[in-house]
C-alpha cells in the first residue's frame, strides 16, 4: 500500500499522490461541455489515431486499462486542446456562436444548424477539417445538411444554406 493519506474535502476526493515520471504531464482540455460538443467532430477527425491508440490499449487490458493506457490517454488530450485552441485561433466568432446557441438550447444539435454550418465552413477553410458522420449511408444527405430539421423550434431561413466541402479531383 501506497503511503499517502487522501484528504476528503465533504464532496471531492483530493489525492496528493503525484503520477509517476513515466506518464507525461499535460494540462487538461479546460472546456466545458458546449464547446467539446460542438468541436468533436473535428477533434474526431484530427485525433483519430490518437483515439484507436486508446481504445485499442483500453481493449487490451481489460479491468487495469485506467492506469495502464495513461499515456495514450495524454496524447488524446494534447490532441483535443490543439483542436480546441486552433478552432479558437481561426474561428472564434463562428465557435462561440455555435457552442452558445447549444448551450442555450440543451445541446440540441437540431436548434443550431445554421450556426454550425458558418463553423463547418469557416474550419474547412481555415483548418481543413470537415464534419463527417461515421458510418453515415453513403446514398442519404446526412442528418447535418438537411435544410428541414423537423425538431427544431423554428424552420432554418431559406438564405442559410448547409456547407458541403468540395470533393477533391483525385479521389
Amino acid at each position: 500500500m501506497a503511503a499517502r493519506k487522501p484528504t476528503f474535502n465533504q464532496q471531492i476526493l483530493i489525492d496528493p499522490t503525484p503520477l509517476p515520471d513515466s506518464i507525461p504531464k499535460v494540462k487538461e482540455v479546460g472546456a466545458s461541455s458546449a464547446p467539446l460538443l460542438s468541436a468533436a467532430f473535428f477533434i474526431g477527425a484530427r485525433c483519430k489515431d490518437y483515439n484507436d491508440d486508446y481504445m485499442q490499449c483500453k481493449t487490451e487490458n481489460p479491468g487495469k486499462g485506467e492506469f495502464e493506457c495513461l499515456k495514450e490517454g495524454r496524447r488524446v488530450t494534447r490532441c483535443a486542446r490543439s483542436v480546441i485552441e486552433d478552432i479558437n485561433k481561426s474561428c472564434l466568432e463562428q465557435f462561440r456562436a455555435h457552442w452558445t446557441c447549444l448551450e442555450n438550447n440543451n445541446h440540441q444539435l437540431w436548434q443550431c444548424r445554421p450556426d454550425e454550418w458558418k463553423l463547418n465552413k469557416c474550419v474547412f477553410d481555415n483548418l481543413k477539417l470537415e464534419k463527417v458522420i461515421p458510418d453515415q449511408p453513403k446514398q442519404s444527405t446526412p442528418v447535418h445538411l438537411r435544410q428541414k430539421q423537423i425538431y427544431a423550434h423554428s424552420p432554418v431561413p431559406a438564405w442559410e444554406k448547409p456547407f458541403v466541402a468540395e470533393k477533391s479531383q483525385s479521389s
